[in-house]
């Protein structure tokens, strides 16, 4: 169905043409299922290959993850696209077609949060809910009017039933926090009064007390080696104070110090793209795949990236890993829906709470299609990016640390 082959986009930028292939080709298999209401017949279900489990374990994971795989789809899908969708300043053929999507988008947040709606999503029943309301949420924050101002009042008020059922979720102590106060963030943008600040002010000074020093925090009180502080961590704490960080000084107060956390991150996360697109596959749910650089797209989207580093290296960093991840057959089903893997189709790597719909996490590299052509993150030359100059002998910045 991608309508990107419907169009003529010949005025597009080659590497603004190919992200938006690949966000839409990802897309598509999960917004078309859901306008037909038919996302849970449809999306296989695939659970990672757990060593040694019976045949019997293997079933109960499956039965399990099932309860949540749609949800974590929708979610973690749209929270990639909202900026695109929310795009006020493309024209032609593109805005014709974020347009459509945002449409599309929009009957899918319907069918999934219908309670007469065959693909009703879980959002009371285990803990797992909170976290992809919260991706759920985050797209709203980031795409109000789209997302929000332009639901139906009775999808609206579907919505905001919906999250408030996660309120019964105890979150874990750690990253979990920011679920919570995502929720209430988008509680408050969709006009809710009972929105509870309580959820944001737990969430914020706690992640205060386990921020560990140049840019990265703790998730929870340890220090771990893995992508979480840009899965979650840092664009959950920008995204929460952009939204509720008028209400108390307070909140407004710790603006500026994480939006430098994060702008610090982003640098890391930069260095961290090799000359030829790999990374590191360093920790936990690598099978989000190229969602790892989700900070690194944000400080890029909301133009507050290094001082050293160009928006345009940041795009063709960004377009290495994204082809170096793609390029990999075995990403995808025969029918597209994404395959568990960090390159490829590897269904070893797969965590336990990982399934088919924990995947769509890795639209988050495509945030920066919120930016127009015209940005120089787009329209800027072609510009080797950190590692690249670094291994061909050409000058690079010396590396510091955030003080």
């Amino acid at each position: 169905m991608n309508m990107l082959n419907q169009l003529q986009m010949d005025s597009l930028l080659p590497d603004r043409e190919y992200w938006l292939e690949q966000m839409l080709a990802i897309s598509d298999p999960v917004l078309s299922a859901l306008a037909g209401r038919r996302l849970k017949g449809l999306m296989p279900i695939e659970c990672a290959e757990i060593a040694g489990a019976s045949e019997g374990e293997k079933a109960a994971l499956l039965a399990d993850r099932a309860k949540y795989s749609h949800l974590e789809a929708l979610g973690r899908l749209l929270s990639g696209m909202a900026p695109w969708l929310e795009n006020r300043q493309l024209v032609g053929a593109e805005d014709e077609m974020r347009s459509r999507y945002a449409e599309l988008a929009r009957v899918a947040i319907d069918a999934g949060t219908d309670p007469e709606s065959p693909d009703y999503m879980n959002f009371s029943d285990g803990f797992q809910p909170i976290v992809d309301a919260a991706f759920l949420a985050q797209a709203i924050l980031r795409a109000p009017i789209e997302l929000g101002e332009k639901l139906a009042p009775r999808v609206k008020a579907n919505v905001i039933a919906a999250l408030k059922q996660t309120r019964t979720r105890k979150p874990v102590f750690s990253n979990w926090l920011l679920f919570a106060a995502t929720i209430e963030c988008a509680l408050l943008k969709l006009g809710e009064n009972d929105w509870d600040p309580m959820r944001i002010d737990y969430a914020l000074k706690q992640h205060e007390q386990w921020y560990l020093g140049d840019g990265a925090y703790g998730d929870g009180p340890d220090f771990h080696w893995d992508y979480y502080n840009s899965f979650v961590i840092q664009p959950m704490l920008v995204d929460v104070l952009a939204a509720a960080g008028d209400h108390y000084e307070e909140w407004n107060a710790m603006r500026t110090t994480i939006a430098s956390r994060a702008r610090r991150y982003a640098g890391v996360l930069e260095r961290l793209i090799a000359a030829d697109g790999t990374y590191p596959p360093i920790g936990r749910s690598l099978a989000y795949r190229f969602g790892a650089f989700q900070s690194l797209a944000q400080s890029a989207l909301l133009d507050d990236l290094p001082g050293d580093v160009m928006p345009a290296q940041v795009r063709c960093a960004l377009t290495a890993a994204i082809r170096r991840t793609l390029d990999m057959p075995g990403n995808f089903t025969p029918e597209g829906w994404l395959a568990i893997g960090f390159c490829g189709h590897q269904p070893n790597i797969g965590e336990r709470y990982i399934s088919t719909g924990s995947l769509y996490i890795c639209t988050a590299v495509f945030l920066p299609l919120g930016l127009p052509s015209e940005h120089p993150f787009w329209s800027g030359e072609d510009m080797a990016w950190t590692s690249k100059r670094a291994w061909s002998g050409q000058p690079f910045g010396i590396d510091t640390a955030l003080k």
